[in-house]
């Protein structure tokens, strides 16, 4: 028997800011909300226990600003390259960050409207 991960939860100060931007990135619906003021998006038809997982943006009062970061969010473009949906992404309100890249890379690192590090990768996958 093996695990897959259905779900990611991102502690942030706004859900309702971090699901509209994180739907918008991933093509993804609203699917819930709960009483705590937690707004859990995925697929649309698909939804939770789907082959892609669920983000569940949970309201905190302590999203920890300047700590090194466990988890990230990597990105990978589908229908267009990586410069096309680098300029979506920052459209959206995502923000380039230094966290000490050489310029050699093949991704790039940004950050939400909240400031969570993630990163656009430059390989195309197909949609699903």
């Amino acid at each position: 028997m093996t695990c897959r991960i259905s779900e990611l939860v991102i502690d942030c100060a706004d859900p309702e800011q971090l699901a509209a931007f994180w739907s918008e990135v991933l093509g993804y619906v609203e699917l819930g909300r709960e009483a705590d003021g937690s707004i859990e998006i995925g697929p649309p038809g698909v939804g939770f226990g789907g082959p892609q997982p669920t983000l569940v943006l949970s309201p905190s009062g302590d999203p920890r600003p300047g700590r090194k970061l466990r988890l990230h969010i990597d990105v990978s473009p589908t229908d267009r390259d990586q410069d096309a949906e680098l300029a979506r992404l920052l459209a959206l309100g995502a923000r380039p960050v230094d966290i000490g890249q050489t310029g050699a890379e093949d991704w790039r690192v940004l950050v939400d409207p909240e400031g969570n590090e993630f990163c656009l990768l430059r390989t195309r996958l197909q949609p699903r």
